[in-house]
């Protein structure tokens, strides 16, 4: 990937070859991002290629969620071979690796710990410097490369995160958000409610049982200026589900349609407004929700009209990944940032706005 996205010229303008491990909730990934100079030099618009990315999912039984003892022992069991196959894929070796990156939060604590144990001891090791990053500015990050997104509106949905972010005055900047929990929270627990399967994810079953639907329930709509809420509107439908359901007057699907509407609806509100305040044409979606095709075909619509575009990607980049955070690490690295490995603790409320984006202008 070629990027061209404006950014401060690199104080550390020569190859480089970073390592991530991400593995804040139910994913674990290990990703390999390699930065090569432009022949010019030293106007930061090198080439960043992803060498590998594998990943490992830890799936429940329907009906389960993933708790943070059970998450972390997934992780522990996964995260030294990931490495290894990374490495293989890549073809390298830790000699080449130039800085360790890994997800300081926001997260799980289990998760978050035991991927954090991981890098220090490969630093250790290697004698590699390592690179504290921040999970959602990771997604940010890897969406503006991956897109070629220079500067948009930033909407951010995955299980446990839900803003609308701009880039403003050296942070990225909250302009919205839940207020109680997270979009990708309130389908996992309504997917529980129908008993869907948690293979490949519970928000990915509900989107294709809600291309069934054909009745429109309504339901709670909820947008508080800029925030949104979302668990009023949840327990709403889980009475209304076992009701109509027993009922027979509506289908799981119907209920799976109404849901996605109204979500997405109230994103695509406040998303717009975000814009409006923020003179932008652009909207990226990152996060794991983002890969919803419905989502990103109502945020189109209204994009298209303000004259803009969407950018939107796959489960490829979208869901939880390790590139993600070896690249927004190498970022920082680039700047002449490291962290210490008395400062490598994990921090399961990381704010996105707590972080100083020195990398761009």
């Amino acid at each position: 990937m070629v990027l061209q996205l404006g950014n401060l010229p690199p104080k550390q303008d020569v190859p480089l070859l970073a390592l991530g491990i991400e593995g804040s909730a139910n994913k674990v990934g290990v990703g390999l991002v390699r930065y090569t100079p432009s022949r010019t030099g030293g106007d930061g618009e090198g080439t960043y290629e992803i060498l590998a990315n594998p990943r490992k999912t830890y799936v429940t039984p329907p009906g389960v969620g993933f708790l943070p003892r059970q998450t972390a022992q997934h992780h522990q069991q996964h995260i030294t071979a990931l490495v290894r196959l990374a490495l293989k894929q890549a073809g390298v070796g830790a000699a080449d690796v130039s800085v360790i990156c890994f997800t300081k939060g926001p997260g799980m604590g289990g998760p978050l710990c035991a991927c954090a144990v991981c890098a220090r001891t490969l630093s250790q090791l290697w004698g590699k410097p390592l690179m504290a990053v921040n999970h959602c500015v990771g997604h940010i990050e890897m969406g503006r490369v991956a897109t070629n997104c220079k500067d948009p509106v930033v909407l951010y949905v995955s299980g446990g995160n839900t803003q609308v972010i701009s880039f403003a005055m050296g942070r990225y900047r909250i302009f919205g958000e839940t207020i109680d929990i997270a979009i990708g929270n309130c389908l996992d627990r309504f997917a529980r409610v129908l008993g869907l399967s948690n293979d490949p994810s519970p928000g990915y079953n509900i989107e294709q049982l809600a291309l069934q639907g054909k009745v429109f329930i309504e339901l709670p709509y909820i947008v508080k200026g800029m925030d949104v809420s979302f668990s009023g509107l949840l327990s709403f439908i889980e009475k209304e589900a076992r009701q109509q359901l027993e009922k027979g007057t509506c289908t799981a699907a119907d209920l799976c349609y109404s849901l996605q509407e109204t979500l997405f609806a109230m994103l695509v509100e406040i998303t717009e407004r975000a814009m409006a305040h923020c003179g932008q044409d652009t909207v990226l979606i990152v996060g794991g929700v983002g890969c919803n095709k419905r989502l990103q075909a109502m945020m189109d619509c209204m994009v298209r009209q303000r004259g803009g575009r969407v950018c939107a990607m796959d489960h490829t980049y979208c869901i939880d990944n390790g590139a993600m955070i070896a690249q927004a690490g190498l970022f920082e690295f680039q700047q002449g940032m490291s962290t210490p490995i008395a400062d490598t603790t994990c921090t399961q409320r990381f704010r996105t706005d707590a972080v100083e984006v020195v990398w761009r202008p």
